[in-house]
């Protein structure tokens, strides 16, 4: 179920394994497992502890598509990839998008 999920989702976020996140998120898709706002902040997460912003950037425009609450926490995460990634121009967007 979508708990147990987001729990394995934030291991790999912890555990720095981006990848494997990502493999979760497909899989609860294809299990049709109901995806949320933490579910999404988790792999957006684990996008900016890996310094994926391109991958961060796509998965706020999937929860936008999806109609999932976007909070502070997702912003947080998404302008913090950016900034790792040095696209402040991206940044700087999200902030004025919040």
């Amino acid at each position: 179920n979508t708990i147990t999920y987001n729990s394995a989702v934030s291991a790999c976020k912890a555990g720095g394994q981006r990848a494997q996140a990502f493999a979760l998120l497909v899989k609860m898709m294809s299990a049709s497992v109901e995806l949320d706002t933490i579910t999404y902040n988790a792999a957006v997460s684990a996008c900016e502890k890996g310094g994926q912003w391109d991958e961060a950037l796509v998965l706020l425009e999937e929860m936008a598509v999806a109609r999932i609450e976007l909070n502070t926490i997702t912003y947080s995460a998404t302008v913090s990839a950016c900034e790792k990634g040095g696209q402040w121009a991206k940044a700087l967007g999200l902030l004025a998008d919040m």
